[in-house]
């Protein structure tokens, strides 16, 4: 398992915190969401959202109609925040799953994903196994022609967040991570403003899984 105790520091951030003050909240998440579309799935495609919290992406989701959706996180606080949003209709749409993406027990089963979308996350995994546990679980559960969306802090970005260190990426790096059978369809570069008015640099990308096994 991971050096750090990741469940109980974010169990500790969502209790300290409203939601809506923590340093990476959207009030929509534009960028990702503009992916999501391009990837041209139905209405029912299964959308994994790992690292959730309470996002507000699986609210937007469910206003475009999408009606499959997985939020997992680490955190079950984080998780009920979400929750107490949604009404009951919604509540049906969506699975919520609490694991460890360093050590995950129930993730590991699926195997029918077709969009992995991860908004930082990835980059609180500085030690190279749980990097690892990470992307072996994304091929794992990603279709083949599946998407994976994942958003970092970009080589220019913070060196910490939360009171953890990060791992900084640009696309080629996510490319090595993810291998060749992974194709890269967008990349950009975001700035995002945090709610205290302080700017993030993250690098987006889009990739499709090419791996017909």
């Amino acid at each position: 398992m991971s050096e750090i105790d990741y469940k109980s520091h974010w169990e500790k951030v969502y209790e300290k915190r409203t939601f809506d003050k923590l340093g990476w909240y959207e009030k929509q998440s534009v960028p990702s969401l503009e992916l999501i579309k391009q990837c041209n799935i139905s209405k029912d495609a299964k959308i994994l959202n790992v690292g959730a919290g309470a996002t507000t992406i699986i609210d937007d989701l469910l206003k475009l109609g999408y009606n499959n959706l997985i939020a997992n996180d680490i955190s079950a606080p984080a998780l009920e925040v979400l929750k107490s949003r949604l009404n009951e209709d919604d509540l049906n749409k969506v699975q919520f799953i609490i694991d460890d993406l360093t050590n995950p027990t129930i993730l590991s089963k699926f195997n029918n994903i077709d969009v992995w979308h991860d908004r930082a996350v990835l980059h609180f995994f500085t030690v190279e196994k749980d990097q690892d546990t990470y992307f072996n679980l994304l091929k794992t559960v990603l279709k083949p022609g599946g998407f994976a969306i994942l958003a970092e802090f970009n080589l220019e970005g913070a060196l910490k967040c939360s009171g953890l260190d990060v791992y900084r990426y640009n696309a080629a790096m996510l490319q090595n991570k993810l291998g060749m059978n992974f194709k890269l369809l967008k990349t950009f570069d975001y700035i995002y403003t945090m709610p205290s008015g302080e700017e993030r640099s993250y690098v987006y990308t889009l990739f499709q899984n090419n791996n017909n096994e």
